[in-house]
């Protein structure tokens, strides 16, 4: 009978294969940040946990936005109020723009229910199947009416431009291999 061969260490000259390329997602560089200037815990108040509980979860494929969960991280976070440096006011400005932006969240959601449940009141007396074919419409341009309206009332529309975009930023980052010049 055959004897099977014994697998064979390769020569120590010979060249390694090209490793697979994998992305690691790492903090972005405003999360280092802030985790840098954290000085502790902050809690939630009622109407950011509600408005993050509203929020969609998100599918990441380039990490360009933050989802629920790296949101709660930055408002989760205390900064210290006494520290005038410009760091410090990025990071709390950073953190009530996202605020605000999940705050605005509970009225984009309050006003979609309130305008469903006004056009379900006024056509109480029809049949069910009248009722289903308005209902759906009037929710979907309850959302657009609410985010408007939430805005308004949390101040998002008065903030500039570079709030939101701070807010914008992403708390994580696919790694790049190197320090960007």
């Amino acid at each position: 009978p055959a004897r099977p061969r014994a697998a064979r260490a390769p020569p120590a000259d010979a060249p390694l294969a090209p490793a697979m390329a994998a992305n690691i997602v790492v903090p972005s560089d405003i999360t280092i940040l802030e985790n840098k200037l954290c000085i502790g815990k902050r809690r939630l108040g009622l109407f950011e946990s509600t408005g993050l509980l509203g929020m969609a979860p998100m599918l990441h494929i380039h990490y360009s936005k933050m989802d629920k969960g790296d949101k709660r991280a930055v408002l989760s976070k205390k900064f210290d109020d006494e520290d005038a440096s410009p760091a410090s006011n990025v990071v709390r400005t950073r953190q009530e723009a996202v605020r605000k932006e999940v705050v605005a969240t509970n009225f984009m959601w309050g006003t979609a229910g309130a305008m469903t449940g006004l056009a379900w009141w006024s056509v109480r007396r029809y049949n069910y199947q009248a009722r289903l074919v308005a209902l759906p419409f009037i929710f979907y341009g309850g959302t657009f009416v609410g985010r408007v309206l939430g805005d308004i009332c949390t101040g998002r529309n008065a903030e500039y431009a570079r709030d939101r975009f701070l807010a914008s930023l992403p708390a994580k980052v696919y790694y790049s291999g190197g320090a960007s010049s």
